[in-house]
């Protein structure tokens, strides 16, 4: 007999009351065809890697081990499983929220140390601490989310000691903060990049020449001097020296108006329209590492643009609806900003101009995303970085976007606040910090979620308060980058790396009672790789991270 969702949910729910270790094989249904259960195990494959992406399949071995078979080697593997967007949740939940809407992503449940208690829209998130984690115990017993898009009013709130710390001070509050014996200040390293997206699929910018016009046309130097706070630099590639795959040889495009002004005109001389450019350029005013100012810098690029014969008509859009905009391929123009997640050229370049990447830019282009691919599959740093040359120098010549800036930034606490800290990959772990006045901490920062369930979010909003309440199979040190243990305790991997295998904790449960099991790991990663599993569906549907992780989705419809 074929269960219904809902009935296969029920049934879920008394197995977990009864304390079932894995899901029994007779209440399952498949919710795919490339979905089997054995024995109540759950694996999750595709007939073959021809589908065009890097996952295999995905097996629960027995409850506590998890097997993950690949197409191509992934060295950062472990670097992309211990990210955010690979919480775990349970697999009943998934279920019972058809994998979508308010009741999951306003409602995570997760094993992190911090649960959800309420979110009031608009207002706040209130997070209390999960008694029955398995590590060492959050300091406080509740921290509170709070936002503000303005740097100045985050201070305020801070030095009235309203809230305990505050996220991205303006550039020039950083003296003020270090100066003031009552406040704390910890500046993060630039591991980040601003640029300026254009989209291939929109005209003129289907014309490189018109793109390259664009990267001439930016005095990048101007726009660090007066917008940026001391730390930050200027951006010649789309990955700051720190990272690996940034490389030294390939010199950007120079600052030439006159240059931008020739290409201009050659290109609309081929191609028949007319100078001025009338367009339009998309922002979202939410302060980031990334770009500390982001109206004054759309209306200063506005108006370098002006210079050379574009005219851009300024569009703030909210961010939600911004991160969509341009996640779906629907902006001309746009500035946007990446922080590393973890310090790999895959995390910047093919997260962004891989096969798997969002439409932002329109069209990909093939000998970009060949050779992108080309890298990730390769273990030797040596063999990489001649690749790296190819692709940013394809980069730079394309002009998909013009990197424009590395951005320093900072948080800031209350000086009595112990643990606080700053991470440069900006996830900051609220579960060690401690208010010695009260039993409550408070955070502010630049915006609101869309949502929490960060499968299918990109935005470090959300990101940022999903790691305090849901957890990876590994995940990142405090105020680091390195890859440590977390709901994996261990892991090992074939010597092709094409076999990975995760051992899981034991006894760990989610914030609503249910064991944490192997199924819980496959069904988390299943409904995000496969676009024909009926739970595929989020909040928005886009599940950007996954897909350029894994090179794309499992029966992705040919028309995406």
């Amino acid at each position: 007999m074929k269960l219904s969702i809902r009935a296969l949910c029920l049934m879920l729910l008394v197995l977990v009351a009864f304390g079932a270790p894995v899901l029994a094989q007779d209440a399952i249904e498949p919710l795919s065809p490339n979905m089997t259960v054995t024995d109540g195990l759950i694996t999750y494959a595709a007939e073959s890697c021809d589908y065009g992406g890097s996952l295999l399949s995905i097996t629960a071995v027995d409850a506590n081990t998890v097997e993950f078979q690949l197409c191509v080697p992934d060295p950062a593997l472990p670097s992309k499983v211990a990210f955010s967007a690979l919480g775990i949740a349970p697999a009943e939940h998934l279920i019972a929220t058809n994998g979508g809407g308010e009741a999951l992503f306003r409602n995570p449940i997760g094993t992190g140390p911090y649960m959800l208690e309420n979110w009031e829209l608009g207002s706040e998130i209130v997070m209390t601490r999960n008694d029955n984690y398995w590590g060492e115990a959050a300091a406080e017993p509740t921290v509170i989310f709070r936002w503000n898009s303005e740097a100045a009013a985050r201070l305020v709130e801070l030095q009235a000691g309203t809230v305990d710390g505050i996220d991205n001070p303006a550039p020039g509050d950083f003296d003020v903060i270090a100066n003031d014996p009552n406040l704390a200040l910890y500046e993060r390293q630039g591991t980040n990049v601003f640029y300026l997206g254009m989209n291939n699929t929109v005209a003129p910018f289907d014309n490189v020449l018109v793109r390259q016009a664009v990267a001439h046309a930016i005095d990048k130097q101007r726009i660090v001097d007066n917008f940026y706070p001391a730390g930050s630099s200027v951006a010649d590639q789309f990955m700051p020296s720190l990272i690996f795959g940034y490389t030294e040889e390939v010199a950007p495009l120079e600052y030439s108006p006159d240059r931008a002004r020739e290409l201009l005109a050659e290109a609309a001389a081929a191609d028949g329209f007319e100078l001025p450019i009338e367009t339009t350029l998309s922002y979202r005013d939410v302060v980031r590492s990334y770009l500390p100012q982001p109206g004054v810098v759309a209306q200063d690029l506005q108006a370098q643009l002006a210079e050379v014969g574009i005219n851009v008509t300024i569009d703030m859009q909210e961010s939600g609806t911004f991160i969509d905009n341009s996640d779906a391929g629907l902006l001309s123009l746009h500035l946007l900003g990446w922080g590393a997640d973890y310090p790999d050229a895959t995390n910047f370049l093919d997260y962004h101009f891989g096969a798997g990447a969002s439409d932002q830019f329109g069209t990909k282009f093939p000998e970009i995303t060949e050779a992108l691919a080309q890298a990730a599959a390769l273990a030797d740093p040596a063999e990489r970085y001649p690749i790296y040359v190819q692709a940013n120098t394809l980069l730079r010549d394309l002009a998909p976007m013009v990197p424009i800036a590395h951005g320093g930034s900072g948080t800031a606490f209350r000086a009595v606040i112990e643990g606080a800290h700053s991470s440069p990959l900006g996830n900051e772990q609220f579960s060690v910090m401690s208010d010695p006045d009260d039993d409550t901490f408070v955070w502010m920062q630049n915006g609101e979620p869309a949502g929490l369930y960060c499968a299918d979010e990109s935005d470090g909003e959300a990101l940022r308060a999903c790691e305090q309440i849901l957890e990876a199979l590994l995940a990142y040190e405090t105020a680091g980058t390195e890859v440590i243990p977390a709901l994996a305790e261990s892991y090992e991997a074939s010597d092709d790396l094409m076999t990975w295998t995760f051992h899981l904790r034991e006894g760990v449960t989610f914030h609503d009672g249910s064991a944490f099991d192997a199924n819980d790991v496959v069904l988390s990663y299943a409904v995000q790789w496969d676009a024909a599993n009926p739970l595929h569906v989020g909040r928005d549907g886009s599940f950007t991270y996954f897909s350029v992780f894994f090179n794309g989705f499992l029966n992705q419809p040919a028309s995406e």
